[in-house]
């Protein structure tokens, strides 16, 4: 009579299964957060980085040049514009750090970490006299009562300078700032033997008013014979030349270019400032120039600052940078904060890998807990009767014992108890080939005994 066949358990490949699955879940899971985490880097970044580059720009009074200038630079760039009430202050909240840009003329005080981004203008110096009165010379001009036309008293402050007249009584009536509104024809007419007028460059090839007085009899326009001499004395001071035809087309005034002296606009940026933000800047300054010109001609013609090393007012790096074409990769710039940034972004990643871990992942099973099933299995050979019990019985052993070493391999069973689960396997193996012999050795006896009924049988028979 043969023993029922023992059921197969399939509980340790459905096991695996959900081990498998729960595992593709933790993986989905924690490529999901990862993408989040770093969305979430990159947009603070981006944020903090936005912010971070919003640059002040100092100004002077509201309808000045400065201020006109910085709201056409709002428009592509981000700054916040700062108003003070003239360009000596906007200049002063510059030097007490608390802006990153400001405009300055090379004659006023300059901040000790301004560095120049460009020229934005220039004032030219014109000499001006009677007609058929020509000043041949300095030293002529000192003898002569000058009217100064410019926009603020710095302009008397110049001429004195240029002059070299010392700051008495007798040199402020030598030397006087003209009325707002004053003419060549009236400032001759009230005894003034020469007029110099400061004025930006764009201004003068705009104004119209040099064709009127030559053509009500005109005036002379005299070169500074030590022009040159001036500049190489006065460092603020530049080397400039009033081009033929500058201030009247027709007739041609002057006849022929003229030396003159003169100063420049420049912006000037924090030397603190960095490269890559300052080379930025620059791009975006020379790439819309025709964006940042004046109505009234200022800035019109942008021009690069000067990158020598004994320039007046030292270019920035960044600036530099970009005049000279030397802009590096992006490798090259970075290079260093890459490597910093990789290394932080390695110990950050395992950081979150152990937490996601911790969180979402499912514990492997141990060996040792399938040890139950194995002696389970040893448990059901005791009852086995046919070979065929034992063979299902091995199958399901095998099956086991294939399932754990899958395990190990793909992590869905840890080694935690491997000795334990080796020991309970080589046991069961062992009895299941014990009681496979038993069960042969039986078969035998009881073929041998049928065939000794047999013969008594025959015998009888007989």
């Amino acid at each position: 009579m043969s023993a029922e066949a023992p059921t197969p358990h399939p509980e340790m490949p459905r096991r695996r299964s959900r081990v498998v699955k729960s595992n593709r879940t933790q993986i989905l899971l924690f490529s999901i957060l990862t993408l989040v985490l770093t969305a979430a880097v990159v947009w603070g970044g981006r944020t903090w980085l936005r912010n971070s580059e919003t640059l002040v720009f100092a100004v002077g009074e509201a309808n000045g040049p400065e201020a006109r200038f910085a709201a056409r630079l709002a428009t592509v760039l981000r700054l916040r514009i700062a108003p003070n009430g003239d360009n000596a202050k906007a200049l002063s909240q510059f030097d007490r750090k608390e802006a990153n840009l400001a405009i300055l003329r090379t004659d006023a005080r300059i901040p000790p970490r301004a560095r120049a981004l460009a020229i934005l203008e220039h004032d030219l110096l014109l000499l001006i006299s009677p007609n058929g009165k020509k000043i041949k010379s300095i030293a002529e001009l000192k003898k002569k009562k000058i009217a100064v036309l410019a926009d603020s008293e710095s302009g008397t402050a110049l001429v004195r300078t240029i002059l070299e007249l010392s700051d008495t009584p007798e040199a402020a009536t030598r030397v006087q700032m003209a009325p707002p509104g004053s003419t060549f024809d009236g400032l001759f007419a009230a005894g003034f033997g020469a007029v110099i007028k400061i004025a930006h460059a764009s201004q003068i090839v705009k104004d119209k008013s040099y064709e009127q007085y030559v053509r009500r009899g005109g005036f002379t326009l005299n070169a500074l014979d030590s022009a040159k001499a001036i500049a190489r004395k006065y460092p603020a001071i530049s080397e400039e030349t009033v081009a033929t035809g500058m201030l009247s087309a027709s007739p041609a005034v002057p006849a022929e270019d003229v030396d003159t002296i003169g100063l420049e606009w420049l912006l000037v940026a924090q030397s603190k400032l960095s490269t890559t933000t300052v080379s930025d800047l620059a791009r975006i300054i020379y790439e819309n120039k025709a964006e940042l010109s004046l109505t009234d001609g200022f800035a019109s013609k942008i021009e690069p600052a000067a990158t020598d090393k004994d320039a007046f007012i030292v270019a920035h790096p960044g600036a530099a940078e970009y005049i000279n074409d030397d802009i590096k990769s992006f490798v090259e710039r970075y290079s260093d904060l890459m490597y910093v940034a990789l290394a932080a972004l390695s110990i950050i990643g395992t950081i979150f890998a152990a937490i996601y871990t911790k969180v979402t992942r499912v514990a492997p099973e141990k060996a040792s807990q399938l040890a139950t099933a194995i002696l389970d299995i040893g448990e059901r050979t005791e009852y086995a009767k046919s070979l065929d019990a034992l063979d299902e019985l091995q199958d399901e052993l095998e099956t086991i014992l294939r399932g754990v070493v899958i395990g190990l391999r793909d992590g869905t069973i840890s080694s935690d108890g491997l000795d334990t689960f080796k020991l309970g396997y080589e046991f069961v193996r062992d009895e299941i080939g014990m009681r496979r012999e038993h069960l042969k050795r039986h078969a035998a006896q009881d073929h041998a005994q049928d065939d000794k009924v047999v013969v008594v049988k025959t015998a009888q028979s007989a």
